[in-house]
């Protein structure tokens, strides 16, 4: 459940039916705050990029979502799923507790992930403009 202390207007909306299901794990993980089901969500070698950083592989998923994630207190809430044939794109409202400066009001990133034996492969999360 997220956070009280949060604006009304970050609490999660119902996720899509067409997510794959290690990527609306991965949602509700971060909207629960929980780093476990988040890291639980990712194959062995997967790789994230946020903020033109790389982050390979379980352990450093780990150290992202424990700070970045759970320690800002960061929810998603899903506007757009598109599935495509080999990656699906996701476009969210995110929210959190977070630095916020010289960021829009509302900031809306996409993911472009991919799915590989049940587990996210990869995620790359961008500010589209």
């Amino acid at each position: 459940m997220p956070d009280s202390t949060l604006p009304h207007s970050t609490l999660p909306a119902a996720l899509p039916a067409t997510l794959p299901p290690p990527i609306s794990a991965f949602i509700a993980a971060v909207n629960a705050f929980d780093v476990d089901a988040i890291v639980a969500t990712f194959a062995v070698d997967a790789l994230v990029n946020d903020a033109r950083r790389e982050l390979w592989g379980l352990d450093a998923i780990r150290a992202w979502a424990a700070k970045e994630i759970v320690g800002d207190r960061v929810t998603m809430a899903v506007t757009e799923v598109i599935a495509r044939p080999t990656e699906t794109v996701i476009r969210a409202r995110y929210d959190g507790l977070y630095d916020k400066t010289n960021l829009p009001p509302e900031l809306n990133l996409t993911s472009y992930v991919t799915v590989r034996d049940g587990k996210i492969a990869t995620m790359f999360i961008i500010h589209n403009r």
